[in-house]
């Protein structure tokens, strides 16, 4: 790899840091004005400059506290007594805290966490490379406000090496990692699926980092929740970072921000109006734009560019996008930002306008017209991602929650709810959208938020005819323990044979959605540290056998004991293609390929127009499948369905009645 010369950027749209010339410039306005003693020092002079940037000021008199941990005079702030964050006020040589980035495609994007800065240090940071021992300054950024972040983007990155990287403020602070090659040529690719850090428990997380490095994964993810500081979040995004920087130095990294990230107790978002109820039930954002696009910012700008980066209301940034690693195309939704809101929507049921008690209610009375869950934009996103499939050789969606409630018992182990709104299962038509959309590209779904970790089947019209989705365990579970309990104690319709676990099968969840249970994770007792099913997910994808593999580790497990150290009943070993799983009826003629080792066949049925699936598939051939007699187009390509296009093609129930058709490529 070229090194380019050195650049000097600024994110677009953000408020940069000011330079070393601009302090100085406060500082000379500031003594020009004040009546300053021979013992007073340029540093007091600074501070005083620096006076009247203060928490109202960059977020509203009405939250004059908010974040004032890295804000205004934020070295005289007190932190909570109970359970406080790592201190702010570090040595000087250590304010670089940590660093997570992406490639994808020839663009690398980097994100630097700093500690605040005092008033008179520079607001510049810099990134180097090395490069044949040879280290290299190859950009200059300012510190991005409100929230001390600092932004690298660079095209033309060459993913085919390994890049030492560093980040370095001032003299002396720097932060060291490595840039990962792309792993093209692995057939396994490892992700580590993670959510919801306790802030209540502070301090390290070595019991997780040091089976992480041992896992090696070549991802991660983290789904959400990665701190409940709500109003403090830079002083708990460091302590994240802090956490897991061990990990994340040397590896492609994706952080979501969910509810908790940005303040609220439950998330949303409706399309960034402003929220007024406590619980946010109303739907919107509670807490200022500036301090919502602050949190995505820390947390997301180092993801690939938004495939539609137009913000929501009242300048509400979005993040939603694809990242490609070793052939795996992750999907990356925000399945808070547009859902609805249930109040003064559906009439209250229980004891929150979410949760529902009422035995005797319909679920159908609160599937309503109008209601969103991903929104237009992420559908319409959703079904171009599976027509593409450039650099992929399998598919996941990556979000926040599940779309289904697989949850009985919330927070206490006698605490049964029927219905919870917060999961991504209501409102029922466009989760049945969202669902549909997964399984045209035949993937899987990782996702994290319900403490309680899963893996299930979804159903759309049948039991298991919807993908396989994996919620992983809170990584640290002190806020909120959930149950998997069936009011009946018995296992459902095909339960999973073998297992150790007694209700497994087929469910109805508390809004109506089906859905097939494979594993959960139920804490034996939530008030003992070691017994409160808190963890992380591994998720292994086989390229060549083309089956993904789901481990649930306990956060005091060891992974070098093997199998026997994970929750009962995982591992668990699919097939992907088995993420689509209706019964074929009928067939088209069987497709035979020349000038391609692989191709993308997309099916698109001539009497609805609905595409009923786009996937890459290997070998010389293939017998496209169908779900009901009639006529069908089938579409196909190297990389997308875009080479040669058969039309009015009459399905047949024999499939070797149907014939082949010889396809060049």
């Amino acid at each position: 790899m070229t090194i380019p010369p050195h650049t000097s950027t600024q994110v677009p749209g953000s408020t940069a840091g000011i330079t070393r010339r601009d302090a100085l410039k406060a500082t000379a306005a500031t003594l020009s004005t004040l009546a300053l003693t021979p013992v007073q020092s340029l540093m007091q002079a600074a501070e005083a400059a620096n006076a009247g940037v203060t928490s109202a000021s960059v977020f509203g008199a009405e939250f004059p506290r908010l974040d004032s941990l890295a804000t205004g005079e934020w070295w005289l702030a007190m932190p909570p007594k109970q359970n406080p964050p790592p201190t702010m006020d570090v040595p000087r040589d250590q304010v670089v805290a940590f660093a997570l980035y992406t490639h994808d495609h020839g663009v690398l994007k980097l994100t630097a966490q700093l500690y605040p800065l005092k008033p008179n240090e520079s607001r510049d940071v810099r990134l180097e490379l090395e490069q044949g021992g040879v280290w290299t300054m190859v950009a200059t950024v300012p510190v991005t406000m409100p929230g001390w972040s600092a932004h690298f983007r660079m095209e033309g990155w060459d993913a085919t090496k390994d890049v030492p990287y560093r980040v370095r403020h001032g003299e002396q602070a720097l932060f060291s990692g490595r840039i990962r090659r792309d792993p093209l040529d692995q057939d396994i690719i490892v992700v580590a699926n993670m959510s919801c850090n306790s802030s209540r428990t502070t301090g390290g997380r070595p019991e997780i980092v040091e089976h992480l490095l041992a896992h090696d994964p070549d991802l991660l993810f983290f789904a959400g929740d990665q701190t409940y500081r709500h109003t403090e979040h830079t002083a708990g995004w460091i302590e994240f970072g802090l956490q897991f920087r061990d990990v994340m130095r040397d590896r492609p990294t994706i952080s979501i921000p969910d509810d908790h990230d940005v303040g609220h107790p439950n998330l949303w978002g409706e399309n960034g109006k402003r929220s007024v109820a406590k619980d946010n039930s109303d739907g919107g954002y509670f807490y200022p734009v500036e301090y919502v696009n602050m949190v995505q910012r820390q947390q997301s700008w180092n993801l690939p560019d938004p495939v539609d980066p137009t913000p929501i209301e009242r300048g509400i940034s979005v993040y939603f996008t694809r990242l490609r690693v070793g052939g795996i195309d992750f999907a990356i939704l925000e399945d808070r930002k547009f859902k609805s809101g249930p109040a003064g929507k559906i009439p209250k049921m229980g004891p929150r306008p979410d949760h529902i008690n009422d035995p005797t209610y319909d679920p159908t009375t609160i599937d309503l017209p109008g209601l969103e869950l991903l929104g237009q934009r992420q559908e319409r996103f959703l079904a171009s991602w599976a027509e593409d499939w450039q650099g992929a050789d399998l598919k996941v969606v990556l979000s926040q929650t599940a779309f289904c409630g697989a949850v009985h018992m919330h927070g206490g182990r006698n605490s049964r709810l029927l219905a919870d709104l917060d999961c991504n299962g209501w409102p029922q038509t466009p989760r049945r959208r969202a669902v549909e959309a997964i399984r045209r590209a035949r993937a899987v779904h990782l996702c994290g938020d319900q403490h309680l970790a899963v893996v299930t089947k979804h159903g759309l019209d049948g039991f298991g005819d919807g993908p396989y989705s994996f919620t992983s365990p809170a990584l640290v579970n002190t806020i909120y323990g959930r149950w998997w309990h069936p009011l009946d104690e018995k296992a459902g319709p095909n339960p999973v044979p073998g297992s150790p676990l007694p209700w497994t099968g087929d469910f109805l969840d508390g809004l109506g959605n089906k859905l097939s249970m494979l594993a959960y994770a139920n804490p034996p007792d939530i008030a003992n540290e070691r017994q409160r099913a808190d963890g992380y997910g591994i998720v292994r994808f086989s390229k060549s056998a083309r089956t993904v593999t789901f481990e649930c580790w306990p956060r005091f497990s060891d992974a070098k004991h093997g199998n026997v150290a994970q929750f009962p009943g995982w591992p668990i070993t699919v097939p992907m293609d088995a993420n689509d799983g209706r019964k074929p009826v009928a067939w088209l003629p069987e497709l035979t390929f020349t000038g391609a080792s692989s191709a993308v066949v997309q099916v698109i049925n001539d009497t609805t127009g609905e595409m009923l699936y786009s996937v890459r598939v290997t070998g010389p051939r293939y017998q496209p499948p169908v779900f009901a007699p009639g006529t069908y187009t089938v579409k196909i390509g190297r990389d997308r369905p875009d080479a040669q296009h058969l039309a009015d093609i009459t399905a047949t129930a024999d499939a070797a009645a149907a014939g082949t058709r010889a396809i060049v490529l």
